[in-house]
């Protein structure tokens, strides 16, 4: 079995896990918090996972596990602005070769941001930081976004 394989079984497990956990709660606040501590028990070599919501145009701290974050973050403005504008999965190697970069903990050197939509609206994005330079890939991207597909559904 090759590690990409593997990694991929793994986050075919964290999606059966993610769906067991939402079920057929509707709240996005309680799917977001369990979701996000899921992810960081689950995932090795990270050090933040959360979510921040849409909120007047600039994206609001949500449920999260890791040390405090930022409160609110425009958009366009550092990874997670900016996957929010553009509706794109970001997957950054090192943070600090990313201009604009919001630096809300010194100790991240990666980071992947998912949007997070219901139908064409933007509803918040999905962040996770690694202290390790390199640490996500598309395997990751393409894991963590079978889990916001998840949190999706909840939203329609």
């Amino acid at each position: 079995m090759t590690i990409e394989s593997s990694k991929t079984e793994f986050y075919q497990s964290l999606a059966k896990q993610t769906e067991a956990l939402i079920g057929t709660e509707k709240n996005l606040i309680a799917n977001l918090a369990n979701v996000s501590a899921l992810i960081y028990m689950s995932l090795e070599d990270i050090n933040w996972a959360g979510f921040y919501l849409l909120e007047n145009d600039e994206l609001v701290l949500g449920p999260f596990q890791g040390k405090p974050a930022c409160i609110r973050i425009p958009m366009g403005k550092g990874v997670c602005g900016t996957a929010a504008l553009n509706r794109t999965t970001q997957i950054i190697a090192d943070v600090h070769q990313f201009d604009g970069h919001i630096a809300c903990d010194a100790a991240s050197n990666s980071e992947i941001v998912i949007p997070i939509l219901s139908g064409r609206r933007l509803v918040g994005v999905l962040d996770v930081d690694s202290p390790s330079v390199g640490r996500f890939d598309s395997v990751d991207g393409l894991g963590l976004q079978a889990l916001v597909d998840l949190l999706q559904k909840t939203l329609n």
